[in-house]
C-alpha cells in the first residue's frame, strides 16, 4: 500500500499528498501531540481518532520511509526517534494507573492494551518485512528505539493481573513473541543480556525506561511497574547483573521498605536475587552488604510468615558475604556475628509463638542456621533446648512438618554440641518418648505416612542421644521396655536398643567414631575447636 492512499483512511488532515520523509515525520509528530494532549485531558474521542490515524499511517507507510534516519528539516528528529517517542506514549497510555479510591479493577485498561498491542504488532510486522528487504538497511536503528517500550508493554499485560483480560493477555503475548523473533532472541535472558559478543542486550535500556517510575514519589502511580522491574531483574544473572548494581539496588530497597506485605516480599525477592548474582566484592563496596543486612533484619519483626520465609532465605545467602568482609579484616572470631544475631532473634520469637504458619516457617529454617553455626551453636543451646521441647509437644497437621524439622534440628544440635548433651539426657529422653507414645497411640490427626516418618526420626534421635551419653539412654530404656504394655512403643524402644548395640566400634581415623556411631565424627576432626569452645 502506498502512502498516498492514507487519505482514504481518514488521515488526510495529518498527511499531505506527497509521500516524502519530512511529511511522514510531521504526520507522526502530529499524532504524538494528539496522544499527549488526550492523555492529559482524558478525551476518548481524540484518543480513538489518534489511534485510527496511527494505524492507517503504519499500514500506508513503506518500510524504507518508516525507518529512515534524520529528516531534511532542521527541526525534524528523524523517523526512528519519532517512532520511539510514539511507542513510549502508547505504552504509557495503556499502562494501569493508581486509583484514588484504592481500587484495583480498571476495566478500561484491557481495552486500551488490546488496541495498543495491535498497533505494536503492525509495527513489528513492518520491521520483520524490512529485515528480508535489502532496500531497507535502517530497520536495526528503528528496532533499537522500539524494543524497550514494547517489552515493558508486553510484560505489563501478558500475565493475569487486575488490569488485564484474556484478550489483552493474548495480544501482549503475541507482541513479546514477535519482538523476540525480530530481535533474533530465543528467550527473555537473551533479549536482555544479549546472545553473542556483539549484542549487549537491552537490560540497560529497559532500566532507563523504568527509572523515572521507580523513585519514592512515582513508583506507586503505576501498579505494574514493580512487577515489570522484579520480573525483569530476576531474568538477569551473573555476570551481567553487577554492572547495573547502582540502578537495581535502590529500587529493590525502596519496594522492600513499603508498608504493604506484598511489596515487602517482592522487594526482598529482588534483594535475594542481587545477593546471589552479584560478586561479594561489589556488595561489600560502599558498605552495601551492611545496608542489605539491616534492611532485611528489620523485617524479622513482622508477623508475616511469607515475609519471614523470604527474609531468612536471603539472609542465609548474605552471611557468607558479610563473613568475607570480616575475614579480610583479620577478625575471624567474629565471622558469624550476624548469624548469631539473627538466630537469637528467631529463638526469641519462636518460644512464645502460637500461630502455626509462623511456627512452621521458623522450624523450616532452623536446621540451616544450626548447620551454618556448626559447633558455635553451643552459644544458643539453652534457648534451643526450650524451643525444641516446646515444639515437640504440638502437632502440625496434616504432615507434621514443624515437628519433623525440629527433630532434624535436634539431630544436628546433638552432632555439633555432643559434649553438652550428656547433662540433658533425661530431659530430651522424656520429650522424645512422650512424642513416640503420642504418635504411636494415634492421638494426633496426621497421615499415616507422616506418623511413620515422625516415629523414625524420633527413633534416630534416641539412638544419637544414646551415643552422645555413652550408653545412658540404652540403660534407661531397658527398664521402660519391661514395664511398658504398648507393643508399638516397645517395638521402637527395641529399635533404639538394637541401633545402639549395632553401632560400629571401629575408631580408626577413617571409620566411624565409637562414641557417636556416625561417620567422620566432628568430635575427632574438630577436637581443638571443641575444647576451645566448651572451655
Amino acid at each position: 500500500m502506498k502512502l498516498d492512499s492514507a487519505e482514504e483512511k481518514g488521515v488526510g488532515r495529518s498527511l499531505p499528498a506527497e509521500g516524502s520523509s519530512p511529511t511522514l515525520e510531521r504526520a507522526f509528530s502530529k499524532i504524538l501531540q494528539d496522544l499527549s494532549r488526550q492523555e492529559s485531558s482524558g478525551q476518548s474521542n481524540a484518543r480513538n481518532a489518534a489511534l485510527k490515524d496511527l494505524s492507517a499511517l503504519i499500514e500506508a507507510a513503506e518500510c524504507d520511509q518508516l525507518f529512515e534516519g534524520s529528516g531534511s528539516g532542521g527541526s525534524l528528529r528523524g523517523m526512528p526517534e519519532i517512532l520511539g517517542q510514539v511507542v513510549k506514549a502508547l505504552e504509557k497510555f495503556a499502562a494501569p494507573k493508581e486509583k484514588a479510591d484504592g481500587g484495583e479493577e480498571q476495566p478500561e485498561v484491557p481495552e486500551k492494551a488490546t488496541e495498543v498491542g495491535s498497533l505494536f504488532l503492525k509495527l513489528l510486522g513492518k520491521v520483520e518485512t524490512s529485515k528480508s528487504s535489502p532496500d531497507c538497511p535502517a530497520w536495526k536503528t528503528g528496532l533499537r528505539h522500539l524494543s524497550g517500550p514494547m517489552y515493558i508493554f508486553a510484560i505489563t499485560h501478558r500475565l493475569k493481573q487486575p488490569w488485564t483480560s484474556p484478550k489483552s493477555q493474548h495480544v501482549a503475548g503475541e507482541v513479546l513473541s514477535l519482538l523476540f523473533r525480530v530481535t533474533e532472541c530465543s528467550c527473555v535472558a537473551g533479549f536482555l543480556c544479549g546472545e553473542n559478543e556483539d549484542d549487549r542486550g537491552r537490560f540497560a535500556v529497559v532500566l532507563g525506561l523504568l527509572k523515572p517510575h521507580l523513585n519514592k514519589e512515582t513508583w506507586k502511580k503505576n501498579p505494574a511497574v514493580k512487577h515489570v522491574f522484579s520480573w525483569t531483574l530476576q531474568k538477569v544473572t551473573q555476570p551481567w547483573l553487577s554492572q547495573h548494581l547502582e540502578k537495581i539496588l535502590p529500587p529493590s530497597l525502596l519496594i522492600s521498605d513499603d508498608y504493604q506485605t506484598e511489596n515487602k516480599i517482592l522487594g526482598v525477592q529482588c534483594l535475594h536475587h542481587i545477593v546471589v548474582n552479584v560478586p561479594a566484592a561489589d556488595l561489600l563496596q560502599y558498605n552495601r552488604a551492611q545496608v542489605l543486612y539491616h534492611a532485611l533484619f528489620n523485617h524479622l519483626y513482622m508477623p508475616e510468615h511469607n515475609l519471614i520465609q523470604a527474609v531468612l532465605l536471603c539472609l542465609l545467602d548474605l552471611f557468607p558475604v558479610l563473613e568475607k568482609a570480616l575475614h579480610w579484616q583479620g577478625d575471624s572470631a567474629r565471622a558469624t556475628t550476624h548469624c548469631h544475631e539473627v538466630l537469637q532473634l528467631i529463638l526469641t520469637h519462636m518460644e512464645p509463638e502460637h500461630r502455626l504458619l509462623l511456627r512452621r516457617t521458623y522450624a523450616r529454617n532452623l536446621p540451616a542456621f544450626v548447620k551454618k553455626l556448626g559447633i558455635l551453636t553451643v552459644r544458643h543451646l539453652k534457648r534451643l533446648e526450650q524451643v525444641i521441647l516446646g515444639y515437640l509437644e504440638v502437632y502440625d497437621e496434616p504432615e507434621d512438618e514443624t515437628r519433623l524439622k525440629i527433630l532434624e534440628t535436634l539431630k544436628l544440635v546433638m552432632q555439633y554440641t555432643w559434649p553438652r548433651i550428656s547433662c540433658r539426657v533425661v530431659v530430651l529422653l522424656k520429650a522424645l518418648l512422650k512424642l513416640i507414645c503420642d504418635v504411636a497411640r494415634d492421638k494426633i490427626p496426621t497421615t499415616e505416612a507422616a506418623k511413620s516418618v515422625v516415629l523414625q526420626e524420633a527413633t534416630d534421635c534416641l539412638i544419637l542421644l544414646d551415643h552422645c551419653s555413652q550408653g545412658q539412654v540404652k540403660g534407661l530404656l531397658a527398664k521402660i521396655a519391661l514395664s511398658c504394655k504398648d507393643r508399638t512403643v516397645v517395638s521402637y524402644i527395641r529399635k533404639v536398643q538394637q541401633g545402639s548395640a549395632d553401632a560400629p566400634g571401629d575408631d580408626s581415623e577413617d571409620g566411624p567414631c565409637r562414641r557417636h556411631g556416625w561417620g567422620s565424627c566432628r568430635c575427632r576432626h574438630t577436637e581443638e575447636q571443641t575444647q576451645t569452645t566448651f572451655n
